[in-house]
């Protein structure tokens, strides 16, 4: 179930395998943004997908309203006592006006409609509330040839499935005119010790996989999987992996 035809859901099929090989943000991170708001008691997380930054800020804040606009990602959640689920549009939230500490979408925001959700964020925040927006792309890894295996699966075998508004995610949201000034974030990268199998989960995540698989009735994965297996080394063998957070941040006045 999805809350409106324009809703652009490319996750719900796959949203297992997204609560299972989606990484995990930096527990600093939500340390800086609660010590951004003068009181933690509600937090709004749009586009909350299983929750991952959701459950994270609900170690900071008495309540975390999070929302998303796909049944079957909420379905994958994880429970969390201070997280409250809703199925809600990101424009359209159902919290009072001015009773939120902080507004957060992780990895979402360019799949919103950006001004109908920015007018909610406005409504929704209380003065001198916190926006918070971010998002990762590409990733680093501590062997150079694997690193080229994945890049060419994202830019040359899928690079033509990923939507027009991937292009937000390359630019780091840099075009994106946030409704408040903004704030000055230090720098965060989320990290991962992965085996293959966890490596390769995640790649057949990515929304371009998706919609490769259903334009070409082809999976693109296994071919990579092999590549990636000659290079690896022991199939459990753990490589490191990191992908840079970008953050943009601002306050309402």
């Amino acid at each position: 179930m999805t809350l409106h035809p324009e809703f652009k859901d490319y996750f719900s099929g796959d949203s297992e395998a997204y609560a299972r090989y989606r990484p995990d943000y930096p527990p600093s991170l939500f340390e800086y943004l609660a010590s951004l708001v003068d009181q933690p008691d509600l937090a709004w997380d749009v586009g909350t997908g299983n929750g991952q930054a959701a459950v994270g800020l609900a170690g900071h804040f008495h309540l975390v309203v999070a929302t998303d606009a796909s049944e079957a990602q909420l379905s994958t959640a994880v429970p969390h006592p201070r997280v409250h689920y809703r199925l809600a549009l990101a424009q359209a939230s159902g919290l009072e006006s001015g009773t939120v500490a902080l507004a957060t979408a992780a990895q979402a925001i360019h799949w919103f409609d950006r001004e109908q959700y920015f007018a909610e964020v406005t409504r929704v925040l209380r003065p001198v509330g916190v926006l918070a927006v971010w998002g990762y792309g590409d990733l680093t890894m501590d062997d150079a040839k694997l690193e080229a295996i994945v890049n060419r699966l994202s830019k040359e075998t899928v690079g033509r499935w990923w939507t027009a508004d991937r292009a937000l995610v390359d630019e780091h949201y840099a075009s994106v005119s946030l409704p408040f000034p903004e704030l000055a974030p230090p720098t965060f990268a989320l990290r991962a010790n992965w085996t293959l199998a966890e490596l390769v989960g995640y790649l057949a995540t990515w929304s371009a996989v998706r919609r490769y698989r259903e334009d070409q009735q082809v999976d693109p994965i296994p071919p990579v999987a092999g590549e990636l297996a000659a290079s690896w080394g022991e199939p459990d063998r753990r490589h490191q992996i990191e992908w840079p957070l970008f953050l943009r941040v601002g306050r309402k006045p």
